[in-house]
């Protein structure tokens, strides 16, 4: 089976446990203001592979794993192309990797369900924690998301919930406090992660040619985001 890749990070620490084999998978469905890699939205830009080729480089990094680490699949969207990635966490499952899957949950079909029976984790983008700035700042609702997350809870795969904070957008009290309340209805998922919005990814709009719809909003300071912590 083949798929198109955007790129790999051969020892990533921040995209899943311990130090993972990350795949960016290409196309997304979504386009949230906030977006970090726009470069990932079209899946035709993306490098074709096959599951086995991406599984046999991520066995050549087995040995950094340790006991938490492994491969994860991110993007983009992944579940653009879930067949492929059902396929890449099955040869891994074969392999003894540990299977981590990075999804914003905006795609749920029967592709889906297959593709978590092989899944050891999921990293959950939640957004925003209602409908409207889902509607108006990511272009999907917050239900489709919900949905995601009683499925992963059926299934009783272990979830992270993260969120980029964006100030005079979601870093108040408020949807902190549903973040955790949703938390808290939900006994799969055992972490949440608050991450600062950051404008690095300026320039990859820029060479696109495109707007960044969030250029003009500030990054938040390393005290608002513990004051938000501390809420958790």
């Amino acid at each position: 089976m083949k798929g198109l890749v955007h790129s790999i990070q051969s020892l990533g620490t921040v995209d899943g446990p311990g130090v993972r084999f990350v795949v960016f998978l290409s196309g997304c469905n979504l386009r949230c203001k906030c977006c970090h890699n726009p470069d990932t939205w079209d899946i035709k830009g993306g490098k074709e592979y096959t599951a086995e080729e991406i599984v046999d480089k991520a066995k050549r990094f087995k040995e950094y794993f340790g006991n938490e680490g492994g491969i994860t699949l991110s993007g983009g969207e992944p579940l653009l192309q879930s067949d492929f990635a059902r396929e890449i966490f099955t040869l891994c499952k074969k392999e003894g990797i540990n299977t981590c899957l990075d999804t914003s949950g905006s795609i749920i079909n029967d592709k889906t369900d297959a593709l978590l029976n092989v899944t050891d984790r999921i990293l959950l983008d939640v957004k925003y924690t209602n409908d409207e700035q889902y509607n108006e700042n990511v272009g999907c609702s917050i239900n489709t998301v919900l949905e995601f997350l009683k499925l992963a809870d059926k299934k009783k795969i272990p979830v992270t919930l993260r969120q980029v904070i964006i100030p005079d957008v979601n870093n108040n009290e408020e949807n902190i406090l549903k973040l955790k309340k949703i938390k808290e209805e939900h006994k799969c998922v055992d972490k949440i992660e608050l991450l600062p919005f950051k404008k690095i990814c300026q320039i990859k709009y820029d060479n696109l040619k495109l707007e960044f719809p969030f250029g003009d909003k500030k990054e938040p300071t390393k005290e608002q985001m513990e004051k938000l912590k501390s809420l958790l």
